[in-house]
């Protein structure tokens, strides 16, 4: 069985300048110029933080990801059973 997931992966630099990534599940296919605007509203609406860092404070590219997972096999033989 294959499974196929597709996300977009924002990285940007958090208030201690380490990239730090956000990734959104299914996204609309946006040109860079949409996604640099996007980009720029999540760090100038400041309101992701944890233990008193901004964790997207600046951004730094993003990307677009593609994952196919092939099953070979499990352990309760589901993936066997829809092979046949």
């Amino acid at each position: 069985m294959n499974a196929k997931t597709n996300t977009l992966r924002l990285t940007f630099k958090n208030s201690e300048g380490k990239k730090t990534n956000l990734t959104i599940t299914n996204p609309a296919q946006l040109d860079e110029t949409a996604i640099k605007a996007e980009m720029g509203n999540i760090a100038q609406a400041d309101i992701f933080e944890k233990e008193g860092v901004i964790l997207y404070q600046e951004p730094q590219s993003a990307s677009y990801v593609e994952r196919t997972v092939n099953t070979v096999f499990t352990v309760d033989g589901d993936a066997e059973a829809k092979q046949d």
